[in-house]
């Protein structure tokens, strides 16, 4: 559940698991997570905000692993 237990919003843990079932794949495990969030936040922080969500929709359609496109985010 949430910090706030009177809220109704599912964690972001829960969150993911029903989109990823509605997207017909399966949920990152802990460790795809973070290395995702590493990303966006180099992404982020090296540039505009907005460069997050799209870098880590860039990693999406490649055949790139999330660490890889981390290493290379990295170079920039």
């Amino acid at each position: 559940m949430p910090d706030d237990p009177t809220s109704d919003q599912p964690t972001a843990a829960e969150w993911l698991a029903a989109f990823a079932e509605r997207c017909g794949l399966d949920v990152p495990d802990d460790d795809t997570v973070a290395t995702l969030l590493d990303l966006a936040g180099v992404a982020a922080h090296a540039s505009e905000r907005k460069a997050a969500p799209i870098a880590c929709w860039l990693v999406g359609q490649t055949d790139l692993t999330p660490q890889q496109a981390l290493a290379l985010a990295r170079e920039i």
